[in-house]
């Protein structure tokens, strides 16, 4: 799965309608409804928009035929398997009726060519873990985990005799990193992972 490296714009006009795609990475409900609310612009016919985080997601028509455009817009997100992403596609009524169909390819689409464009990054699922290591494993350590892919230190906490990290680890490497900790410290230290 991917999600979106930064928001993204698009927009063309289709049969004298304007349509203007906004897309941006969100991490969460709260995320996905605030970008939905500061690019919904009030001036506009439609602002119509979709979000998926994980299993959940929503969508809204905002007025527009039922399942004539959020719909279109999830499953624009959906079908480039994307994640933790929410789009919002504003149209301005251009006077020309476009029927269901219509409406469907408009905001579908243009949900499509904004997400097309925009720059991708992977989402590598991690678990949180925390080493508790002396002061003369410290930098040792943590260039060693600092060379293993995509780890992450979120936090380091200094004791009396060294210090606490707390680190997140790509799940596909738990196993890994932890026999590079207890290898480099000769077993004094060992990944406590959250979930073991």
């Amino acid at each position: 799965m991917y999600t979106l490296e930064r928001t993204e714009t698009f927009s063309q006009d289709i049969k004298k309608s304007r349509f203007i795609a906004h897309a941006a990475p969100a991490g969460s409900e709260d995320e996905a409804k605030a970008f939905i609310a500061v690019v919904s612009d009030p001036s506009a016919n439609h602002n119509c928009w979709a979000w998926r985080i994980g299993q959940a997601y929503r969508f809204n028509d905002d007025g527009e035929p039922s399942g004539t455009a959020g719909k279109p817009i999830l499953q624009a997100i959906d079908g480039q398997a994307l994640d933790r992403v929410a789009v919002v596609v504003t149209r301005w009524f251009g006077g020309i009726l476009l029927g269901s169909g219509g409406l469907i390819r408009a905001y579908g689409g243009t949900a499509a060519a904004c997400l097309r464009s925009a720059g991708k990054i992977e989402i590598i699922p991690r678990i949180e873990g925390k080493i508790v290591a002396g002061f003369s494993d410290l930098a040792l350590l943590k260039a060693r985990l600092c060379a293993l892919s995509d780890i992450i230190i979120l936090n380091e906490e200094f004791t009396a005799t060294g210090a606490v990290m707390t680190i997140a680890v790509p799940e596909a490497i738990a196993q890994q990193a932890n026999r590079l900790v207890t290898d480099v410290t000769g077993g004094r230290a060992f990944i406590r992972l959250s979930d073991s």
